[in-house]
């Protein structure tokens, strides 16, 4: 691995985390210090010398170059999801994957919904050092018409972390409705300050949010960008950055970290169905592979965050990062086949993928 690949880690004292904070209860110093004794000052947390780690802009946390997604689609391909998230076998495949994450230099969880974040604090339980959390609960945020005050969001953050036995997450990025152009500006300004207070109690390290809205999302960063840390946005293998305009200028302006979602467009960039006995599941993997390696060419992308099942498909991933940034002259065609074939797979509901072609 090249040398400015091992990138090295500035570290996260206590004094910068709890800087310009109210007073935190003594219980959430402590853990929130034992926790962050582990990010070493020359390290990234959780380190592996076979996974690159990226700067997560003005956090200054080095993430590494793929992440788990929270979403668990098709996971009853590889396990019985029979009585939900309570069931021993689904909540096994979890935390094994979370284990072969941690195994494989992976170091950030992004949960987005309330199931999502109670399964992985589970899976978390005994080993929250190793990885960076962040936090949605979206059923109680803006995409609810009930929640749009900051003392409701506040509230649905308290009682999330209450439900799941956190302390604090590492990133709270509230889920605004897909076309965030739709909030209005004092909900908007509702949101920045419920984002601020966490910040200043110390239940939220970072913040910042997710949309589905180009436009609005650079106008958010550049209307608050001293609030905003991360933004968390749809990327997939098809993606390219526009030459001008792009939400990348506004992204690197004002060093916003960027976590990419629906990498592989919700599964369709394969013709399998994720079992590992899938006639095609060495070629999707592959092509998997192609798409992992391609995001990344975009050094403004933190990190894309795809769903994983399996402990194979952590893998796979992981493979992806030793490889080469560049696709050669037949990877292209054969991503770009993949692509044409995804985009015409993709169901109707997610149609509005396309307009994530050019970014």
């Amino acid at each position: 691995m090249s040398k400015n690949r091992k990138l090295q880690h500035s570290g996260l004292n206590r004094r910068e985390f709890l800087s310009g904070t109210a007073v935190a209860t003594a219980g959430i110093v402590a853990g929130v210090h034992a926790i962050h004794a582990a990010e070493s000052a020359s390290k990234p947390l959780n380190f592996n010398s076979d996974m690159e780690y990226r700067r997560l802009g003005k956090t200054g946390l080095l993430i590494s170059a793929a992440c788990l997604g929270g979403h668990w689609k098709r996971i009853d391909t590889v396990v019985p999801t029979g009585d939900g998230i309570d069931n021993p076998d689904f909540q096994k495949n979890r935390d094994d994957v979370v284990s072969r994450c941690i195994e494989r230099g992976i170091n950030y969880i992004d949960a987005c919904t309330g199931s999502e974040v109670m399964v992985y604090s589970r899976a978390l339980k005994g080993r929250r050092d190793k990885m960076h959390l962040g936090f949605s609960w979206f059923e109680e945020e803006m995409r609810n018409a009930d929640c749009r005050t900051t003392n409701k969001l506040f509230g649905a953050l308290e009682k999330g972390m209450k439900q799941a036995g956190l302390d604090y997450v590492d990133l709270w990025r509230i889920t605004l409705l897909e076309q965030s152009g739709q909030h209005t500006p004092e909900e908007i300004q509702q949101m920045m300050t419920a984002l601020q207070k966490a910040k200043q109690q110390g239940k939220a390290r970072f913040v910042g949010f997710s949309s589905h809205d180009r436009p609005h999302i650079k106008q958010l960063i550049e209307t608050y960008p001293n609030v905003i840390d991360v933004v968390v946005t749809p990327y997939t293998a098809r993606t390219k950055v526009l030459p001008t305009d792009s939400v990348f200028e506004v992204v690197k302006k004002h060093d916003v970290g960027v976590f990419g979602i629906k990498p592989f467009a919700s599964n369709s960039l394969f013709k399998g169905n994720s079992a590992l006995n899938s006639p095609t599941a060495e070629e999707d993997s592959r092509i998997a592979r192609l798409a992992i390696r391609n995001i990344l060419s975009n050094p403004a992308i933190t990190a894309p965050i795809p769903g994983l099942v399996s402990r194979e498909q952590v893998d796979n991933v992981a493979q992806a990062i030793k490889e080469r940034r560049d696709l050669d002259k037949q990877e292209k065609a054969d991503l770009e086949k993949a692509g044409t074939a995804m985009w015409a797979r993709l169901p109707d509901h997610y149609g509005w993928l396309r307009d994530f072609e050019c970014v």
